[in-house]
């Protein structure tokens, strides 16, 4: 199915939100919870599926939608169509924490698709096709966290996805690149997912930085966050980062005596 052809705009700095505009009859899917405001004209619809399959029947629509559920997300949709206005309207929409949106063109990515973290997915245009994917190697399995189970984004339109604190793009080309596992956002399929041990055991134990981190290999593009939500939620908790910090500085000095 051809993606409908959006036209979007973002709204904002620090805290992001996505503002798309509608032609009649165009119609745009969102993870539910996602919609800030819509203007006169805009119906939407709770849906299991994505949409991208219209002809599909009731048990495999059941059985896509029941997919999301790894990814920890809803099994259902929200599809906000223009129905009723005579020209364009226009339907905004937020992340569930503060951050940064990024626009990704699908047709201009290798395969048209790209990999995006469980809970990066904001909105596409309908047309846009959800699934989940796993990642093949065994360390990424077990050891992977918020980088074993991701999502799919396949088709020809926009795709939008949040992400906590800043975005950076990086374009690989033959290279490697090691990243704290709940910093990526986004990644082009091209690129090769994997797990490694962050170092020695005393890095591992006492270097902050958790005992696995991601890498991604090969040429394409990749898209990172500066604070993903596990950090956000570690500093504002009781004690926070700075005293595991401190208690992790503690305990290192024993091994320097």
């Amino acid at each position: 199915m051809q993606s409908h052809e959006v036209d979007y705009q973002i709204v904002g700095d620090g805290v992001q939100m996505v503002e798309v505009e509608l032609d009649p009859g165009e119609t745009v899917i969102a993870e539910a919870g996602a919609m800030v405001y819509m203007e006169q004209g805009i119906q939407f619809a709770t849906k299991m599926g994505d949409g991208s399959e219209p002809n599909k029947g009731v048990f495999g629509k059941l059985l896509g939608a029941g997919k999301r559920l790894l990814t920890g997300e809803s099994l259902f949709m929200t599809h906000f169509t223009n129905e009723g206005a005579p020209g364009k309207a226009k339907v905004g929409f937020s992340a569930p924490y503060p951050g940064t949106i990024k626009a990704i063109d699908l047709s201009g990515m290798h395969n048209n698709e790209v990999i995006v973290q469980r809970d990066g997915f904001l909105c596409a245009a309908l047309g846009t096709r959800l699934s989940i994917h796993l990642s093949r190697k065994i360390g990424a399995g077990f050891f992977g966290g918020e980088g074993f189970v991701l999502q799919k984004l396949q088709g020809d339109g926009m795709a939008f996805v949040h992400a906590g604190g800043t975005i950076v793009e990086k374009s690989l080309n033959n290279e490697l690149l090691t990243i704290d596992n709940g910093c990526i956002v986004a990644y082009e399929s091209t690129l090769d997912y994997d797990i490694k041990t962050s170092g020695g055991l005393k890095s591992m134990i006492f270097g902050g930085e958790g005992l696995f981190m991601a890498t991604l290999r090969g040429t394409g593009k990749v898209w990172l966050q500066s604070m993903p939500i596990r950090k956000m939620i570690q500093a504002l908790a009781p004690g926070g980062e700075n005293s595991s910090k401190e208690s992790s500085g503690g305990l290192a000095s024993l091994f320097e005596s």
